[in-house]
């Protein structure tokens, strides 16, 4: 778990997802390894996807540590036979899906006026067109159970838009409009979809912006820290409970008050 002084320890039940079964895209580190780690302590079984085939299958193998609880899955998200392959390979395995969190995501920052057509295209796909594909494969047997659980991982950039940012906050927006679409198509069938927003969250990308950058953006932040992954993985993993049975097409906001 993270060691961020400012994030409290969390109580682990043990319990809040016990024998639910979840796949989680682009979890092999940052934010997507934070929420599978706090998964599997709350008894899910998780399938760790990424497009590096080895960094999954060893991000699952620390989680898993034996217990059978976590795999490393290849994917490129932005291809729909390989998403409908993972979607097999879980269900294969372990006879379900619980819950989809769609996180895999990549920025490709430059001026409008500097942006490549394949700077555009590129992020569009796999940060929209991968969690499409993604909630398209997942659905169909979560209809089946009657249960499911998508959280997709938008961000702060979408509501508010950033210079710079013209395809991400494109992306990331239309995350959140499409998660609306979902949870109304399939709020019959017992199926949630909710979208969490994060701030400025302490990864690898946000260590590369310089300091003077850093000092500005938290002026901006209520709290004034950075988040810390752990921030985000808990209002995924609330999202994904069924502590939020009554919670779908929301939007929930993890940014310290950097946007309101």
């Amino acid at each position: 778990m993270s060691t961020d002084a400012a994030v409290q320890p969390l109580a682990v039940t043990g319990t809040r997802l016990k024998d639910r079964v979840a796949i989680i895209t682009g979890s092999a580190q940052g934010i997507g390894y934070a929420t599978a780690e706090l998964f599997v302590a709350e008894g899910a079984k998780v399938a760790i996807v990424d497009v590096n085939a080895e960094l999954a299958q060893k991000s699952a193998a620390v989680l898993d540590g034996g217990k059978g609880a976590a795999i490393g899955l290849a994917c490129d998200v932005t291809k729909h036979e390989q998403t409908e392959a993972v979607v097999k390979a879980v269900v294969d395995k372990w006879g379900k899906i619980d819950i989809l969190v769609n996180n895999a995501g990549i920025t490709k920052d430059n001026l409008m006026m500097r942006m490549s057509d394949a700077d555009w295209d590129l992020v569009l796909n796999v940060n929209l067109k991968g969690a499409f594909n993604f909630t398209k494969a997942v659905v169909r047997p979560m209809m089946k159970a009657h249960y499911g659980r998508i959280v997709s991982i938008a961000s702060i950039v979408g509501e508010e838009g950033n210079a710079g940012q013209a395809n991400y906050a494109a992306s990331k927006g239309g995350l959140i409009s499409m998660t609306k679409s979902v949870a109304r198509e399939f709020a019959s069938r017992s199926i949630t979809a909710n979208a969490v927003a994060p701030g400025f969250i302490k990864t690898r990308m946000t260590d590369a912006i310089p300091e003077d950058a850093k000092k500005k953006l938290l002026e901006k932040i209520l709290l004034g820290r950075m988040g810390d992954p752990l921030d985000v993985a808990r209002a995924v993993l609330f999202l994904s409970s069924d502590e939020s049975s009554y919670i779908t097409g929301h939007v929930l906001n993890v940014n310290g008050g950097g946007y309101m």
